[in-house]
């Protein structure tokens, strides 16, 4: 068996023209779509949701914000955290795991919000924790510029490891409620983190008291080799996004050695691969899609281009559009794998027809085909792959995710390849189980 995760951007506003997508443009700001959307995926028993986040306007290609407010492409952009908590409202098993970015917030305030979501939830909370990539970002919270790449991973392996201590400052069975001697809190089981490190110290512990799962999950998303040594130190998921099978397996075999160097059981962290999977009912609807992306990718090459600069801090703007890359040795400060894909994708191609690629092709992984090719083929995936399942990634649409909630994780359901229950009321439980 293997799991499913599904990634969501910070507003569906992405999807605001689209066909299906009702009035989204419209309402965007609401909570209705967000509730019917979750509730789906519980109702198909995706094991959580990872509540993606910028902190930022896009305003790197041709140094302007026009492209990107005119396509929504990012913007608007709704507080994951504050997401989660309707979210967590609203459902009872599915778990929630909001994006954290380690340059703007501190450990403790970190820390006691998602600790109160782990409570708010009864255990179903975690948190993304990512590093940052954008100068523009970091001006946001009067920085000049971005921390070095690898100097960001050290940064975040202390943020994680200031969290833990202060969720540690609470031992099991610290609220006793005892109506008899009128003691809710045994003082002897609360204690002080006194965590000093290099870039944090916070003295604890927090007033929020104890989360359920002790330490909620911890999720992240760096595929550069500082980026999994630090995930196979500390986290419980890991998203990576590869391009083949091989290179699936080869990013797998690599975390679980990598946890294994760092003392922990390889089995206790999931690696999730990131899928945007295309399904229809026979080959002339799933023809019908393949246009209709392709239609897409023309339309919005541009703005991904603007999204690569952004993630990049590289205006891809100051080159010709319609002219193929050149074999510059290219560099960023920004997310380096994808940043690497996107510059290997595009070689012999246009950056128009490269940002077109990375609307109608990237994520894909071969799943698209009728339900029963998909389901076949995220099979064979998993098993070369060795496990442990994917993440599916896409702009949102009650359609599409009826399409994949209601008509592909069911058959996957029925041939025993995902799960049809929860096992537990808990996130690091159900991710556990297998």
């Amino acid at each position: 068996m293997f799991h499913i995760g599904w990634f969501l951007t910070g507003s569906q506003a992405q999807a605001w023209n689209l066909p299906w997508s009702g009035n989204i443009g419209r309402d965007w700001m609401r909570t209705d779509l967000y509730i019917d959307i979750l509730r789906s995926m519980e109702r198909a028993c995706v094991d959580f949701v990872l509540l993606e986040d910028h902190t930022y306007v896009f305003d790197t290609y041709n140094q302007s914000m026009k492209v990107n407010l005119e396509t929504a492409t990012s913007t608007p952009r709704l507080d994951p955290v504050l997401m989660a908590t309707v979210l967590s409202q609203a459902t009872s098993k599915i778990g929630i795991v909001p994006t954290i970015n380690t340059f703007a917030y501190h450990p403790y305030l970190a820390a006691r919000m998602i600790g109160t979501l782990d409570q708010l939830s009864m255990g179903r909370a975690g948190w993304n924790m990512v590093t940052g990539s954008s100068d523009s970002a970091a001006r946001n919270y009067g920085l000049d510029k971005m921390w070095e790449h690898d100097r960001r991973y050290d940064l975040g392996a202390e943020f994680i490891q200031a969290a833990n201590a202060l969720w540690d400052t609470w031992e099991d069975g610290a609220v006793v409620a005892d109506l008899e001697s009128g003691v809710f809190i045994d003082h002897t089981k609360v204690h002080h983190a006194n965590f000093e490190g290099e870039f944090f110290s916070t003295r604890g512990p927090l007033n929020s008291g104890p989360a359920p799962q002790g330490r909620p999950v911890l999720a992240q998303a760096g595929n550069s080799p500082k980026g999994r040594s630090v995930g196979a130190a500390y986290a419980d998921v890991i998203i990576a996004a590869e391009d083949s099978v091989e290179n699936m397996k080869a990013f797998r075999e690599d975390i679980r050695r990598r946890m294994v160097e760092a003392g922990r059981n390889p089995d206790d962290c999931k690696v999730l691969f990131i899928a945007s999977p295309v399904v229809g009912i026979d080959d002339a609807d799933v023809e019908a899609k393949i246009l209709e992306r392709r239609r897409r990718g023309a339309q919005l090459a541009e703005a991904r281009l603007a999204t690569m600069s952004a993630f990049s801090d590289l205006d891809f703007g100051q080159f010709p559009i319609d002219e193929p890359l050149d074999d510059r040795a290219w560099k960023t400060n920004g997310l380096q794998n994808m940043f690497k894909e996107f510059i290997a994708a595009g070689q012999g191609q246009t950056l128009r027809e490269a940002g077109a690629w990375m609307v109608e092709s990237y994520h894909n992984l071969g799943l698209t085909g009728t339900l029963d090719a998909v389901a076949s083929r995220m099979k064979d995936i998993m098993d070369e792959v060795g496990g442990d399942g994917f993440l599916f990634a896409s702009v949102i649409t009650r359609k599409h995710v009826a399409e994949l909630t209601d008509g592909l994780l069911p058959l996957l359901q029925r041939r025993g390849l995902i799960r049809s229950e929860y096992g537990s009321d808990q996130l690091r439980d159900n991710l556990r189980a297998f």
